[in-house]
């Protein structure tokens, strides 16, 4: 059979390559991207809210410095109320021959979160001088009894009736009872301590300053270990430092440690054998 040239060099070249086009993309969406569109284009979309930018910390900030704008202030508690009636005090003049004589007001000196107040009668000399109530040798001798119960000065609280010393006029050394008129005058700063404290216990030191508190005369010697209450709290009435200082028997001594062997059972304080025998004869 004749072959043309043509066809001869077309068979020496072998199978050619078949090429399949790519398949045409179609327009339409399917049914999943369809529902998707139709969804997005029907819900409105909620605006972003835009993010807060905070400043950085400075060093030494403080939680005062960082209290958020409008946010209320806290109420003031006792601190602020005994520091302002501080303030009161320390300016008060309502007894005029006093506060011209005065070197400084006696406020009160101790915790203000104390169980047990011991109050006194007025400041003396060495009380005007330094400001501090009991700080001279009568207030040494408290101290010392306080310490012997197992406590600290600054865990009780010391104050008196009258916050400024009884003037003496004439007399160069001494000290002298305050009237019932000073008393009455003054106590009413007393009462604000006692309320913003409200210690469990009060200790009356002395005949005056029992006098000053419940109005009764008849002696601290009857009245002396024998409880009474003021202003809601139990109160004892005993000797004052100074007494035991003029009256240094054992037998003294002990009177006034029984009074604080009842406070601390009153305060719930555990007491040592020890502590039971002060100043018992052997």
């Amino acid at each position: 059979m004749p072959v043309s040239h043509e066809r001869l060099a077309a068979l020496n070249e072998g199978p050619r390559a078949t090429t399949r086009p790519a398949p045409i993309a179609s327009t339409q969406p399917t049914p999943v991207a369809a529902e998707v569109t139709r969804r997005n284009a029907t819900t409105p979309v909620a605006p972003v809210a835009p993010i807060p930018v905070v400043a950085p910390r400075s060093v030494g900030a403080t939680h005062e410095t960082e209290k958020l704008a409008g946010e209320t202030p806290a109420l003031p508690g006792k601190s602020a109320a005994f520091a302002e009636l501080r303030q009161r005090v320390m300016a008060c003049v309502k007894c005029a021959h006093l506060a011209s004589s005065r070197k400084n007001v006696v406020f009160g000196v101790g915790s203000i979160d104390a169980q047990l107040m011991f109050v006194g009668e007025a400041p003396g000399a060495d009380e005007d001088a330094q400001g501090e109530p009991f700080v001279g040798k009568a207030g040494q001798l408290l101290t010392k009894i306080i310490q012997t119960m197992g406590l600290q000065r600054g865990d009780v609280y010391i104050a008196n009736i009258l916050k400024c010393r009884p003037d003496t006029p004439g007399q160069s050394a001494g000290n002298r009872k305050p009237t019932p008129e000073e008393m009455q005058t003054c106590i009413p700063y007393l009462h604000e301590q006692i309320d913003l404290i409200r210690p469990k216990v009060l200790v009356a030191l002395g005949g005056t300053a029992v006098e000053g508190l419940l109005g009764k005369t008849e002696g601290i010697t009857k009245l002396r270990g024998n409880w009474q209450t003021y202003r809601g709290i139990p109160l004892m009435p005993t000797f004052h430092p100074s007494y035991l200082l003029r009256n240094q028997s054992p037998s003294e001594k002990r009177r006034v440690w029984e009074d604080m062997l009842q406070v601390m059972e009153k305060l719930g304080m555990p007491i040592s054998e020890k502590q039971r025998n002060f100043f018992l004869k052997g």
